[in-house]
């Protein structure tokens, strides 16, 4: 027999001359087929590597009892604030008897939009997303809300419906770390922020300007950037420690663009953070292996995504209306280390 991918029971099915619910019956031994058949089968399965596809095989069983499988949509995997979160969803979910399918967007529209598809098609109960950065068209969260199915937005949430969302107070983080900048000493605070169209991205500039007007400082719009990789900010930084009139210090959008600046400025032979301080937002686990450790915003990843699976799993059974969005916001908490004054 020539086959290539994953074997299936279709596939034994075709092969062996019998219906697919033969197959299934024969696979979990059951005494309605006769014993020489169902060892054939079995026999079959096992020469051609069958696994049984349990995720599937919960799906198929899904006119029986509701699926209890939530598709979770990433912008990433090797991010630690998506990291966390995806281990707050997994938790929850196990505890209350739930799958999880995950899948990586790599900050795409298209990526996500193909997600999503998948995941209706495969009827998922319903879906935990983080917007990708590339996502200005919203109609395939549109069409999934039309569809009535549960939706849970964490971190980027999509401005397009009313869903429930489980976010940091973006906003008062952000206005603490800065006025604790400027409280410090600092007059000259760089903002790297990220895509102007996500709503965090609002959200922590109107904290960083806001922290600025509070202290009688005048936004200078030089020293704002779209800057949220590590790669960008060394790229960056270079230009902006040879102003004349050079920033004194930086708020960076997340710990690894806080950790492409550090390197940047230690390279230049500036003190930090005696001419220079560094703050970051998220506290993963760069923030203390660098030297000196990151001063950043504790961003709570794991809590994030243990509201969001609750309130899901909640509309799912029923226990929160379907069409009442659902709001909650995690606080954020400031730890000061090494690299502010």
């Amino acid at each position: 027999m020539e086959h290539t991918g994953e074997m299936t029971m279709k596939d034994i099915a075709r092969e062996m001359g019998v219906s697919v619910a033969t197959v299934s019956r024969a696979l979990k031994d059951s005494p309605s087929i006769s014993r020489e058949r169902r060892e054939k089968i079995q026999q079959f399965a096992r020469e051609h590597n069958y696994i049984p596809n349990a995720i599937a095989e919960q799906l198929r069983n899904s006119r029986k009892s509701p699926p209890k499988v939530i598709g979770v949509i990433m912008p990433e995997f090797v991010h630690y604030y998506f990291a966390t979160v995806l281990a707050g969803i997994e938790k929850v979910a196990s505890d209350r008897g739930y799958m999880i399918l995950i899948a990586s967007s790599n900050e795409s529209q298209q990526r996500e939009i193909d997600i999503c598809r998948a995941f209706y098609k495969n009827k998922v109960c319903g879906i935990i997303a983080s917007q990708a950065k590339g996502t200005v068209d919203y109609g395939h969260f549109v069409a999934l809300d039309k569809q009535k199915l549960p939706l849970v937005f964490f971190d980027r949430i999509c401005p397009a419906i009313n869903a429930s969302r489980v976010v940091v107070d973006d906003y008062m983080g952000t206005f603490k770390a800065v006025s604790h900048l400027i409280e410090s000493g600092c007059k000259r605070i760089v903002f790297y922020g990220t895509a102007p169209n996500l709503e965090i991205a609002i959200n922590r500039f109107n904290g960083y300007k806001d922290a600025l007007y509070k202290h009688g400082l005048t936004l200078d719009e030089t020293l704002v950037k779209e800057c949220d990789t590590r790669e960008e900010a060394e790229r960056i930084t270079p230009e902006l420690l040879e102003l004349k009139d050079r920033p004194d210090a930086f708020f960076a959008v997340n710990d690894e663009t806080a950790i492409g600046v550090l390197y940047t400025v230690k390279n230049r032979g500036l003190k930090i953070p005696e001419e220079v301080s560094i703050c970051g937002f998220t506290n993963s686990t760069y923030a203390i292996s660098c030297d000196p450790q990151l001063t950043s915003v504790e961003q709570n990843g794991y809590e994030i995504g243990s509201e969001a699976a609750e309130i899901l799993i909640d509309m799912v059974e029923g226990s929160i209306p379907r069409d009442r969005a659902t709001k909650r916001i995690v606080k954020t908490n400031l730890i000061v280390r090494e690299t502010t004054r």
